[in-house]
């Protein structure tokens, strides 16, 4: 069977569950990875696993296209000038480029965040790094990697939040007592 063939069925059915999501079309999003699959296979040859590499490729396409959405900003052209807010600001402008004090205050909180997820007991630090994750991983590939079954992976989940949350209540929480300098 030809692999474009053995692929489609695949294809459509991760397209329809993914691209919605995204705001993209799930036929748009086929194309994109057909596009993807037909220069991998001129300049690598097929992958070894294609199924597995069809999943990838449908994630990163999707999270292109996140990230295209958030940079989109929309034309008005009875605008008096340029878009407001963070969300609307193009990175490729430096008039419009978000203030270093954010960027900073952003890094230093996504740091304490993942040192405080760390310090957490049990199998917390591996399942809310493996959710933190820029790799994008599924519940099902998070499941295998930290050999957990898929349905406990909720409730493990919820109560290590649980235990971040008061962990880091406790921790931002006035040190010294309220109103008195030392």
């Amino acid at each position: 069977m030809d692999l474009l063939e053995k692929l489609r069925p695949l294809l459509a059915a991760e397209a329809a569950a993914e691209a919605y999501g995204a705001g993209i079309e799930p036929t748009e999003l086929e194309q994109a990875v057909w596009l993807r699959l037909l220069e991998r296979t001129r300049a690598d040859g097929p992958p070894p696993q294609p199924a597995a590499w069809l999943r990838g490729a449908v994630r990163a396409e999707v999270r292109g296209a996140r990230r295209r959405a958030r940079r989109e900003v929309p034309y008005d052209p009875v605008g008096d000038g340029p878009p407001c807010g963070p969300d609307s600001r193009p990175a490729e402008h430096a008039e419009y480029a978000e203030p270093a004090e954010h960027a900073v205050l952003r890094a230093e909180t996504s740091r304490a965040l993942r040192a405080a997820v760390r310090r957490l007991p049990g199998r917390c630090p591996l399942l809310l790094g493996a959710l933190l994750s820029r790799a994008d991983l599924t519940y099902r590939e998070i499941a295998g990697e930290l050999g957990m079954s898929q349905g406990s992976l909720g409730p493990v989940r919820s109560r290590c939040l649980g235990c971040l949350r008061r962990m880091l209540t406790a921790e931002i929480a006035a040190p010294e007592l309220w109103g008195k300098e030392r």
